[in-house]
């Protein structure tokens, strides 16, 4: 198969008997693990994947939206006959080998899809760079002198290698939009109205209020397809260009920006211009206290839930967890009231715009070999506002974030489809 391959050419040939499950997912698996460190998968079966693709029925292809497409699934959501690591020795020990499928894994194989395995992660789910003291750090197939970003580093680096064409992520302060950006893919993160706690049933949250699905792939014209396949979400139509505003952040918060993403933005900003599509800018100084609302209620809830565990875990994360669980039930309920305003002053911009296009990220790469002590704060900082009021997100090639406002998934991924010039 094609890296390049789209979900809706390789259905097509699925429907012209061009192609055939079984012979596909056999090109895909030899792609597997590509990158140096071999580590794209923590647990994979070929066996158990071609089990899958031999009992795909033919008169399901056309009520099944993934029918025959190689899937990979981030290791934060149980796989009947596998463990869940969670990105951790410790937890993969602890939990075994699942007994039944998690909502999101179920929902693919109802959806046709055929699972390649269980992709790497940042332990945890609990950061942006990808580095892991357990598996390894998650390098680039492409490039292995570049960390994929984290948390879901295998998902990006899976899509990217061609081991499957789409992969199920998480993204709670840019888990998937930072990955999507830093390889070269399209992202999907859903509103948090979406993620009901049906939808997160056997899969390890690390913070609640901010935890969302999504997905990465290749193509923009996929994106409709993936959302209605795991939310069933409703197809939706684009709505005429020239009918639409996106409001871009001030250049003050852009001060930190490498050349290289100014550029991509510069981009798309032309390209939306060429398309009739209207664009202001704003003051994003009401997003000057993001970080320091969001980390400490994601480090709370995760201490929460790690509770009598952290010394299992890598030093850099058993502090934020030691420090979460530290913060007092009145500091919490303070964070909360900031966030509750924090709302308040964000979501007015969709009353001027119809959505939001800024970076993922203020650099286009994040090499192996540098300091990334302060990557995560640095990166927080473009991604933490959306996180903090559960807005839905495409990542756009060439690492921009288009932001719709929350429950508006339909209508942006329409959109993004359409951006596909």
């Amino acid at each position: 198969m094609s890296s390049g391959t789209s979900i809706t050419s390789l259905r097509e040939r699925y429907r012209n008997n061009t192609a055939d499950p079984i012979t596909e997912l056999e090109s895909v698996l030899r792609q597997a693990n590509s990158n140096d460190g071999h580590n794209v998968y923590l647990a994979q079966n070929a066996a158990w994947s071609r089990e899958q693709a031999a009992n795909l029925r033919r008169e399901d292809i056309d009520t099944q939206p993934l029918w025959g497409i190689p899937v990979s699934l981030k290791d934060c959501f149980d796989l009947t006959g596998f463990p869940t690591s969670c990105g951790s020795t410790f937890y993969r020990e602890q939990n075994g080998i699942s007994t039944t499928d998690s909502f999101v894994a179920a929902k693919l194989r109802s959806a046709g899809a055929i699972i390649t395995g269980k992709t790497h992660l940042h332990q945890l789910a609990y950061g942006i760079t990808g580095q892991s003291r357990d598996f390894g750090d998650c390098l680039q197939p492409r490039d292995a002198t570049r960390l994929t970003g984290g948390s879901s580093s295998g998902a990006a680096a899976s899509v990217q290698e061609g081991s499957a064409l789409a992969a199920i992520g998480t993204d709670t302060g840019g888990s998937v939009r930072v990955p999507a950006a830093l390889c070269g893919l399209c992202g999907y993160r859903s509103s948090l109205s979406l993620n009901t706690s049906a939808r997160w049933q056997g899969g390890a949250h690390l913070a609640a209020a901010f935890d969302t699905l999504g997905w990465l792939y290749r193509d923009l014209t996929d994106g409709p397809l993936l959302a209605q396949a795991l939310f069933d979400i409703p197809l939706a139509v684009s709505p005429e260009f020239a009918s639409l505003s996106i409001g871009i952040p001030n250049a003050e918060f852009l001060h930190d920006t490498e050349p290289e993403v100014l550029t991509a933005l510069k981009q798309w900003k032309s390209q939306l211009a060429q398309h009739n599509i209207a664009l202001g800018h704003f003051d994003a100084s009401i997003w000057h206290d993001a970080i320091d609302i969001f980390a400490p209620i994601q480090a709370s809830e995760a201490a929460a839930l790690h509770r009598g565990h952290f010394q299992h875990f890598e030093p850099m994360i058993a502090d934020r967890l030691t420090w979460g669980a530290s913060i007092s039930p009145e500091q919490l309920a303070a964070l909360h009231q900031r966030l509750h305003a924090f709302r308040a002053a964000t979501n007015p911009l969709f009353e001027r715009f119809d959505y939001l296009l800024l970076p993922c990220a203020p650099t286009q790469a994040l090499f192996a070999a540098d300091d990334h002590t302060q990557t995560r704060t640095r990166i927080l900082r473009y991604t933490a506002p959306v996180s903090l009021c559960g807005f839905p997100v495409v990542t756009l090639p060439g690492g921009m974030q288009l932001v719709a406002p929350m429950g508006r998934d339909a209508a942006l991924l329409a959109l993004s489809a359409a951006l596909s010039f």
